[in-house]
């Protein structure tokens, strides 16, 4: 998926290379093969098969939630040097152009996970199983979730319903508006909350609810706000989830797939990897990414100390908020409390680190680059988000304020472990609470640069943001050069 989108399209269309599953028990060995793709899908395990590859790029974006975070007010982009992974220097300086190779993967990455849906997809109606309607469904959640990256980072994008794209498709296939990109979205994530089971099968495995808190997501990052209610709502009434007693327990690697665990991305150290495919990698690459430079002493280990939370982000925390010491490593305090710690510092260092995405210490049987195949899971969908995410809605479409502070407050108790910071506000102030809510209980996870773009607060929190450009990133130069013409590029680029 490194090289260029309709190149990498077509050849998963033709060669399906099956790689071991993005969940730690949804998990079979990596055989390669070579299919022709419209002899296949006879039987249901070719259909699993081919499901398995569409989840397997769920762990491509890990870059989406590091470079995310870098986008944001939250964190630096660090590293070794101030060149040291240009892309992110870019894109931390808001100085990035459409030509940034990790702009390019989010792009490419995502767009393949379209592909390898739309595989299945085109080729629903072959072969008749049992389980095949959920089957179905879970690949629709899969398409609905790969393109809202998409449309997060890019805009509008080029669509072909339930069929692959094909070499000479970038030159007559134009970009679909961003609202008919959250048309198609909302569709499959509709059929996919009617059709999917609210238990998984396995770990991993997306479910009702996952697919009821992305359509909700989505209806509120389109101002939908009084659909977004109503479908949160439902989630809440009859979900299985429920906010971890102890917030620290689920950034942990046993704290993983936890109660309060809506989707996952899972990880795994099984299978190596190296700089020359970060793709290829079962393990997240961002945990290496963020460690903490030349580390030595307990609990964590080393890494490359790039996504460095400010100062700014750390003042933001109130005293007595316990959820400060989860998301921040305080590095000079962690070695003043921890005889034999020593580390180094690198670019940009402000002596924070996102402590729930440090690499731990684990074995060192672990295959490949230990850097790069880091077991921690990627909490994409958390219980506390969802609360959020309804009293938004409740309140910022003017529908209920007193259920928006209920589930506002339902996370700060957590928080603090009282109700004596409970918030009181209505109306546009109680807003401003619950943004501030969704950084400091997001904090590292990828949503803040979202949350500012969508609700208009970029322009003047964000350092060197532009507005009416730095909305959305650049489709890669390569795509524009294909495309021959056909595809506009963002503005401001």
């Amino acid at each position: 998926m490194k090289k260029y989108l309709f190149i990498t399209l077509v050849m998963i269309t033709l060669i399906l290379t099956v790689t071991t599953s993005c969940s730690d028990e949804f998990v079979n060995p990596k055989p390669e093969y070579s299919i022709d793709s419209e002899n296949y899908f006879n039987s249901k395990e070719d259909y699993d098969q081919a499901l398995i590859a569409t989840y397997d790029l769920l762990q491509s974006t890990y870059v989406n939630v590091l470079l995310g975070e870098i986008a944001s007010d939250n964190t630096l982009a660090g590293g070794e040097s101030p060149t040291d992974v240009i892309g992110f220097q870019q894109v931390d300086d808001m100085i990035h152009t459409e030509v940034n190779s990790n702009l390019r993967d989010v792009w490419n990455w995502m767009f393949a996970g379209v592909q390898r849906a739309n595989y299945i997809l085109e080729f629903q109606n072959k072969t008749d199983f049992e389980g095949k309607t959920q089957l179905i469904a879970e690949t629709r959640f899969l398409r609905a979730y790969y393109q809202f990256e998409l449309v997060k980072w890019f805009g509008g994008i080029p669509m072909k319903g339930d069929v692959r794209f094909k070499i000479g498709d970038e030159k007559t296939i134009p970009r679909s508006s961003v609202a008919e990109v959250y048309a198609s979205i909302e569709a499959d994530l509709v059929f996919a909350s009617a059709n999917l089971s609210p238990i998984a099968a396995q770990k991993g495995r997306v479910t009702k609810g996952a697919a009821q808190a992305l359509l909700g997501k989505a209806y509120l990052f389109q101002g939908k706000f009084s659909q977004a209610a109503s479908t949160l709502q439902a989630l809440i009434n009859t979900s299985p989830y429920s906010l971890e007693t102890d917030y620290n327990k689920m950034f942990e690697l046993d704290g993983e797939n936890g109660p309060e665990s809506v989707f996952e991305v899972q990880y795994t150290d099984v299978e190596g990897a190296g700089f020359g495919c970060l793709q290829c990698s079962e393990g997240n690459v961002a945990v290496g990414f963020s460690g903490i430079r030349n580390y030595s002493g307990p609990v964590f280990s080393s890494g490359f100390s790039f996504n460095l939370p400010t100062q700014e982000s750390a003042d933001a925390f109130e005293t007595g908020d316990k959820r400060k010491a989860v998301a921040i490593l305080d590095i000079a305090a962690w070695a003043g409390a921890n005889s034999g710690v020593t580390y180094g510092k690198g670019n940009e260092d402000t002596g924070f680190f996102n402590r729930k995405y440090l690499p731990r210490k684990r074995s060192s049987d672990a295959a490949g680059d230990l850097n790069l195949t880091n077991p921690n899971n990627y909490r994409a969908i958390r219980y506390a988000d969802v609360l959020l995410m309804a009293a938004e809605a409740y309140n910022r479409g003017e529908i209920d304020d007193a259920k928006a502070r209920e589930y506002l407050n339902q996370v700060r108790r957590r928080a603090f472990g009282d109700n004596n910071h409970d918030i009181a506000a209505s109306g546009a102030a109680l807003t401003d609470f619950i943004l501030a809510e969704r950084r400091l209980e997001l904090f590292g996870e990828g949503h803040r640069f979202f949350d500012l773009v969508r609700t208009g607060k970029a322009a003047g929190t964000i350092p060197g943001f532009t507005a009416n450009k730095n909305e959305l990133f650049p489709l890669p130069i390569e795509e524009i050069q294909f495309a021959n013409g056909n595809w506009e590029q963002n503005p401001g680029y």
